[in-house]
């Protein structure tokens, strides 16, 4: 391995679910002691939010779980991205499997997981079920977000546990 395995969490616009589980993911690798080896970042499959903060719901959210998204500035993930920046270890972790099948695009021999697959008792579900997908809660109120959360929560885990597995290889 050359470097850090980077594994980038990605939504639509890179407001409100990918910097959930960007955030969730990074708390993780910090308290298992893996922040020189694993980056943890988000984007976002458009362009519509460049630049800007989280969503100040998704930003609550995590606030009111003790995660601070405050910093976060959304970026759009495009085939440049790829260009002289990943390894053949990194990981893209898409949200729904409408970013699955844009990313799959973008960079089509790089892996590309949904999130909600490391989730226990959904990892055997085939892809594309809905099941696997993370909501949007843009549309809704907090109580969407803290859905996404609740559910990030549980995909990360097993997230962590397949990328400390392929570390150890």
């Amino acid at each position: 391995m050359t470097g850090p395995v980077r594994v980038t969490m990605v939504c639509t616009g890179n407001i409100c679910r990918s910097p959930i589980a960007e955030v969730v993911a990074r708390a993780h690798v910090e308290r298992a002691g893996l922040s020189g080896l694993v980056h943890v970042d988000s984007a976002g499959i458009g362009a519509w939010h460049v630049g800007d903060g989280a969503d100040p719901r998704a930003v609550r959210v995590l606030a009111d779980h003790g995660y601070d998204g405050s910093a976060h500035r959304a970026r759009q993930v495009t085939r440049s991205w790829f260009e002289g920046s990943t390894g053949p270890d990194d990981l893209l972790v898409a949200m729904d499997a409408g970013h699955h099948d844009a990313l799959s695009r973008l960079r089509p021999e790089g892996e590309i997981v949904l999130l909600r697959s490391f989730e226990p008792g959904l990892a055997d579900l085939p892809a594309g079920d809905p099941r696997l997908d993370v909501p949007d809660p843009y549309y809704g109120d907090s109580a969407d977000f803290a859905v996404v959360l609740a559910m990030v929560e549980r995909a990360v885990p097993g997230l962590l546990d397949r990328i400390t597995r392929s570390l150890a290889e």
